[in-house]
């Protein structure tokens, strides 16, 4: 036997002011009485009448000894050396997944691993030492290695619930490396068994999975949520849905597609067990928001009833026509979403903000900003206006780029289109048999200007539906339009933004979750990293209010965010509630009652010793 803490043995010193306080005796004090004819007769009756009351004083001198000793040894913590070689290292890993908040057991599959994770640690034996390690949106150590059970509690308590994916195998090999290379080494996992390669590391020598919640819990569950701008439209935008039966039956629910609280769509679904019901949306909303869709289905996981998208938002686009008069081309951009158009039959002095659209006149030099230039019937800086072109035919046309998507001029009329000589290097859109320019773009940085040499009024391009398309390419060109997709992130990612001129130039902008409470904002520079967004929901991106500021603590902001970033559970592995077949509960080896340290016993017998000697000499009989 040994001992953890020989000083302690020093309290052993104690033992002589205890031997000294039962040798000595009280001095009588000498009082004067009447007579002694009544304390003779007390005395008689006192006299010691068996050996027990002659002996008392010293049984109970030697009792006080033995529970000395029991105390002092208690203090030095013996121990057996063949105990200590037994100790185990336990890592008890603690899934902590978006599937651990099903409510198929009460109050939920977390707190079920908890109480289990308390039972364990009740029955360490006094030689192990166990660390937490939690298995949710990343893997993270709650607590190293130690054998102090009080702490291990409240580290196990406070692992909190995410709704990020499982990464249990990320944390088992995390907890291999924290054991190292040590003997009687264990690893313990506390899950539901819902994810992947589950079966693998259960069938591993040194790990042991405890599943909590029912084997067979169905769920129902959206699992991919997207919403991005058309490529045609300017005011459409299409939405992409997800939604799985993870049950062995049947099921029927509902699906509520809304924008802004305004509904968009409402589905019934009819799902067969195991199905996955995949659909695109197509509609029309400029004004754009948050994008929302619920499931009415009331199952053990709500993580996943409801998802977030952010549709992002179109602005109108300020367009001035100069022209002296050509209906077909005033009617067709007017018709285009989002234009806000202003005629002028003169050149406008100063040229008015936003794109400008010549048509036939033609200022001599073209002023700084985007212009579209269509029929110009004088020379200017950027070209030299030739004679007409002969019945033009296009010969060829750049298919790949935006400005010509959905356009063939194969078979249009041009006549009286203009010859130009540019002054500038051009990127040809549409030429004809002889390379002549027909449709150009010139990039210069003062404003990209577009020119198309066809007279509107001679040909039948205006009567074809090549016009408008080429049109609202044109004015979604200028304005940088384009398929919009601000992609919804699985929840537990991380995610790169590039942030908008305005907030890139702060240098307090704070990241809000969506339970309002808010974190700094880490970023290089106009880029942040974000995440890992281990909840649900609409987080946003938004200078510190005052209120934080001033009190130093997170507090809920009524305030929109500047940028938001819409994160869903989006996981079939977490939407399916069921362990995989095979996967079955190891039985963990626990201390029993019998694991506990040496000094626990002997404080016991101490306790025990005390009230004996309290019984036997202390208590005083009443007669």
């Amino acid at each position: 036997m040994s001992l953890l803490n020989p000083t302690a043995l020093l309290w052993f010193a104690l033992a002589i002011p205890i031997v000294v306080f039962y040798i000595l005796k009280v001095r009588l004090r000498r009082v004067p009485v009447a007579t002694t004819l009544f304390w003779r007769q007390i005395f008689e009756q006192k006299q010691p009448r068996s050996i027990w009351q002659q002996l008392r004083h010293l049984l109970s001198l030697l009792v006080q000894m033995a529970l000395l000793a029991l105390l002092v040894f208690a203090l030095a913590e013996p121990f057996f050396r063949s105990d200590a070689r037994k100790g185990r290292r336990i890592v008890l890993i603690v899934d902590n997944s978006a599937s651990m908040n099903a409510n198929d057991v009460k109050p939920d599959r977390l707190e079920r691993a908890r109480q289990e994770g308390l039972r364990i640690i009740d029955a360490l034996r006094f030689t192990d030492e166990m660390a937490i390690l939690g298995a949710g949106a990343e893997p993270r150590v709650f607590l190293g290695l130690t054998d102090h059970q009080g702490t291990l509690r409240d580290a196990l308590k406070a692992i909190p619930a995410t709704d990020g994916p499982t990464r249990v195998a990320e944390s088992v090999e995390l907890a291999r490396r924290l054991l190292g290379y040590q003997k009687n080494r264990n690893i313990i996992i506390l899950s539901d068994g819902c994810f992947e390669a589950s079966l693998t590391i259960a069938k591993a020598d040194d790990v042991e999975v405890r599943l909590v919640g029912e084997r067979n819990t169905p769920n129902i569950g959206i699992t991919r949520f997207q919403v991005r701008r058309s490529l045609v439209d300017p005011i459409g935008y299409e939405i992409l849905v997800e939604v799985g039966n993870f049950a062995e039956t049947a099921a029927e629910c509902r699906l509520d597609l809304d924008l802004d609280d305004q509904v968009v769509d409402v589905v019934p679904l009819t799902l067969k067990p195991g199905e996955i019901w995949i659909r695109t949306f197509e509609k029309t909303s400029a004004q754009g928001g948050r994008l929302t869709a619920k499931l009415d289905q009331i199952d053990a996981l709500t993580a996943d009833n409801q998802t977030w998208a952010i549709l992002p938002s179109r602005d109108e686009q300020p367009v001035t026509l100069i022209t002296e008069g050509n209906l077909f081309l005033q009617k067709v951009i007017e018709a285009i979403p989002l234009v806000r158009l202003t005629l002028s039959k003169t050149l406008p002095q100063p040229p008015r903000p936003g794109l400008n659209v010549y048509h036939r006149q033609v200022p001599r030099t073209l002023p700084p900003g985007p212009a579209l230039v269509i029929e110009p019937s004088s020379s200017t800086n950027l070209w030299q206006v030739g004679p007409e072109l002969v019945d033009p035919i296009v010969a060829s046309q750049d298919a790949e780029s935006p400005l010509m998507a959905h356009i063939k001029l194969d078979n249009v009329s041009l006549p009286e289109a203009r010859q130009l000589t540019f002054k500038t290097k051009v990127h040809v859109l549409a030429s004809t048999v002889s390379g002549d320019p027909l449709y150009a773009v010139i990039d210069r940085p003062e404003g990209k200007v577009l020119v198309l040499t066809v007279n509107l009024d001679q040909g039948d391009l205006p009567l074809q539906t090549a016009f408008p398309i080429l049109m609202t390419n044109a004015l979604s060109w200028f304005s940088g339009i384009k398929g919009e997709l601000r992609e919804s992130v699985a929840s537990g990612a991380l995610t790169e933004l590039e942030l908008p001129p305005d907030l890139a130039k702060r240098d307090d902008l704070v990241l809000r979750a969506p339970d309002g409470q808010l974190q700094v904002l880490h970023r290089d520079s106009s880029r942040a990293l974000i995440g890992p967004l281990d909840h649900q929901g609409v987080w946003g991106i938004l200078p510190r209010p005052l209120e934080a500021t001033a009190k130093g603590t997170p507090t809920q902001e009524a305030r929109a965010a500047d940028l938001e970033i819409a994160c869903n559970l989006a996981s079939r592995s977490e939407s399916d509630l069921r362990p995989p077949e095979g996967l079955t509960s190891a039985h963990v080896v626990r201390g029993g009652w019998g694991g506990r340290p040496i000094w626990y016993y002997l404080i016991v017998t101490a306790w025990l010793l005390a009230a004996l000697e309290w019984f036997l000499y202390q208590r005083r009989w009443i007669h």
